[in-house]
């Protein structure tokens, strides 16, 4: 069984619709719509869509909604659990080629395919482990040219973008996940992250387990509105949120966040000097 959620606050109607349409021809089997909005205008989707169940939710933040849905998944017995921002769209056959290659290799719990913007370009959605420079000092700095280099480094643009890689940070606006994984291991979203890092957090944990695969042989398209770039509010919501982080994992000294970030150097480093679409058996 393979089930997915998408958490909806005040969403455009067009994009929901969208992921729905592209979700209704795809084997997902259900898909739960954890509505966070102030009304539920939204309430008419189970009725239109075969394969959704509806869940009207307080707003209590993105990671705690989603984990409404994950233990539904657990509960249900699902094999892979989907989760999807909302202003994602795919081609249906994306899901059974990820799924595929998820039961071929039982060591992956996590899969992200290669992630574009609507004209074409990647998404550079791969990462290090952060530090306190990369999720918040660097916003702050003028010298464009210095942060550049350092963020294509965090970003892992050496990688090419071209190969299946096992980094320990990856972007949650599209997470194929292995539920027993989820269910053995009890990890779940942290729930004290109302927005952002959420992903980072939950990832990391689920990178100690498991391998967390870019996968870059097939490709979504994502609307990525990069809201914090544009909003004060967002902005310190985001930095709530990465003190939090920090604060968490450890800010300066972080011995996992260390070797992490070695281990996927090293991979992309020896898949440059010795060619191959990949290491460590991926």
């Amino acid at each position: 069984m393979l089930t997915a959620s998408i958490v909806l606050y005040h969403t455009k109607e067009s994009d929901i619709l969208t992921i729905l349409n592209c979700i209704k021809e795809s084997c997902i089997d259900i898909v739960y719509i954890i509505d966070n909005s102030s009304d539920d205008y939204f309430s008419f989707l189970d009725k239109q869509y075969e394969k959704v169940q509806y869940i009207r939710n307080k707003n209590l933040g993105y990671g705690t909604s989603h984990n409404i849905a994950l233990h539904e998944a657990v509960k249900g017995n699902s094999d892979f659990h989907l989760i999807l921002n909302p202003d994602i769209r795919f081609s249906p056959e994306i899901i059974s080629m990820l799924l595929l290659y998820m039961q071929e290799h039982d060591d992956v719990v996590y899969i992200l395919p290669k992630v574009i913007y609507p004209d074409g370009t990647i998404q550079y959605l791969c990462k290090l482990l952060p530090t306190p420079f990369d999720l918040i000092f660097r916003r702050f700095i003028p010298n464009k040219k210095f942060t550049q280099k350092l963020n294509d480094r965090y970003t892992l643009k050496n990688s090419g973008y071209d190969k299946i890689i096992n980094p320990p940070c990856l972007s949650g606006c599209f997470m194929f996940l292995r539920v027993n994984t989820i269910k053995e291991n009890n990890i779940f979203f942290d729930e004290r992250f109302f927005m952002y890092c959420e992903d980072f957090d939950f990832i990391r944990r689920l990178h100690c387990v498991g391998k967390t695969i870019f996968y870059p042989d097939v490709s979504i398209v994502h609307d990525h509105a990069k809201e914090s770039y544009k909003s004060k509010k967002m902005l310190i919501e985001h930095i709530k949120s990465a003190i939090k982080y920090f604060n968490k994992w450890g800010w300066f000294f972080d011995r996992e966040r260390k070797m992490m970030n070695k281990q996927i150097l090293d991979e992309i480093s020896v898949i440059n000097n010795f060619g191959g679409n990949s290491v460590n058996g991926i």
